[in-house]
């Protein structure tokens, strides 16, 4: 293979793309050649996150769930992800103005926690020393590409610089709004809401607890992910709340007193008194979905090919399942059959049946709570109270979501 001749690449820097060149890195054979290109540049080698850790009070943040934790822990990474994460021991939903709601424990489930909830600065950090540390994938950055052509090697990307990288298999996984998928000629579906989500981080009276809320409100629902105090004591959680655009917009023009007096009139008291808000910021809402996710030497990957609503938090969970799933595939099998169809297109019917589930919860959910018909929001009441009152129930649903059961079916079948 020549100099820049690759037996993967991977277009995309960012969490997925990184944990995917870390997945590669653990299962490949040694030989195997990666790079991974990112648009922006990346942070050094050895880069100090802080000398003591003091998080912005305006960072964002990812909900990890129990399949990702599950994931992290086998890559080694996780005792590095752990100290910033935040663990969820329950869940707490509800819907405003009505009676019905349920709890889900981390205990009912024999689990430490049903996920964690980690500051991205962190997340990023973590994982692109852990990917230096390994030392199995190359990185280049600022690395653009503004043309790719396919060959019988594979592909043969073109660069800003002018320098041309061949992929025996290309990675796409750039991002919902993929310059890449474009040049490639594939299509993404895109289906508008018409919502926006407003994200912030909450200070609070109370502690949460570990304790996660999703409360659906006349509005649109609203998602309180549980956060470590910050270095002075303050309680803190994530805040994302879908509302219409002209809410939205109100809600990011709003004096600091006056937002947190609207969530706290459609959140309640729940954490106690809403003390303080971080910078607000908001993105309108759809669902995002290529329409060809495998091709010979190609495959299609993470928001690249299906960003979803995040009402549920299931969106990046997913992507590293299929991450998961797509290199279990690959090490099972020598290096000149990796960018074959045949083995590809195995990879993705084994994950259709999670995507597809994942995908319409995610897609159904806010829309079976923002109807106010009479008897639809009574027998939502009464589902959330056959969930509380069935263990069995339950827990299977929490495996769900968790995607615990989705990713061992994946292995299983591996």
């Amino acid at each position: 293979m020549s100099r820049n001749g690759y037996d993967i690449v991977i277009v995309g820097g960012g969490m997925v793309g990184v944990s995917l060149g870390l997945l590669l890195g653990q299962h490949l054979p040694s030989r195997a050649k990666i790079l991974l290109l990112e648009s922006f540049p990346m942070p050094a080698e050895d880069a100090e996150y802080a000398s003591t850790y003091s998080p912005s009070f305006d960072a964002r943040s990812t909900a990890l769930s129990r399949s990702s934790y599950q994931i992290y822990s086998e890559l080694g990474v996780w005792q590095e992800l752990r100290k910033r994460a935040c663990p969820i021991e329950s869940i707490h939903v509800s819907e405003r103005g009505r009676f019905g709601s349920t709890l889900m424990q981390a205990s009912e489930q024999g689990w430490d926690a049903l996920g964690h909830v980690i500051e991205n600065a962190w997340l990023g950090h973590a994982l692109i020393q852990a990917l230096y540390r390994q030392n199995r994938a190359q990185m280049q950055s600022p690395a653009r590409v503004v043309s790719a052509q396919a060959n019988d090697a594979g592909y043969e990307l073109g660069l800003e610089s002018g320098e041309a990288v061949q992929a025996r298999l290309l990675i796409v996984a750039d991002g919902a709004d993929s310059g890449l998928r474009d040049l490639l000629g594939i299509d993404a579906a895109r289906h508008r809401y018409g919502d926006c989500a407003v994200i912030g981080n909450i200070a609070h009276e109370q502690s949460h607890g570990g304790r996660a809320f999703e409360r659906f409100t006349d509005q649109g629902p609203l998602a309180m992910l549980p956060l470590l105090d910050d270095e002075s004591g303050q309680h803190r959680s994530a805040l994302v709340w879908t509302l219409p655009p002209e809410l939205a917009e109100a809600r990011l023009a709003d004096s600091e007193s006056d937002f947190l007096d609207a969530l706290q009139d459609r959140f309640g008291y729940r954490l106690g008194q809403l003390q303080q808000v971080g910078e607000r910021s908001s993105y309108p809402l759809s669902l995002v979905q290529a329409s060809e996710q495998v091709r010979q030497n190609l495959v299609v990957l993470g928001n690249a090919a299906h960003a979803l609503h995040p009402v549920a938090g299931q969106g990046f969970n997913l992507a590293l399942r299929d991450c998961d799933a797509l290199v279990r595939v690959l090490a099972g099998e020598p290096a000149e059959s990796w960018g074959e169809l045949a083995l590809l297109e195995t990879y993705h019917e084994g994950q259709l049946g999670d995507q597809q589930r994942t995908v319409q919860f995610s897609d159904k959910l806010p829309g079976l709570f923002s109807h106010r018909d009479r008897a639809l929001t009574g027998l939502r009441d009464l589902g959330l109270f056959a969930l509380d009152l069935s263990p069995g129930l339950k827990r299977e649903f929490v495996a769900h979501t968790a995607g615990v059961a989705a990713l061992n079916r994946g292995r299983d079948r591996a």
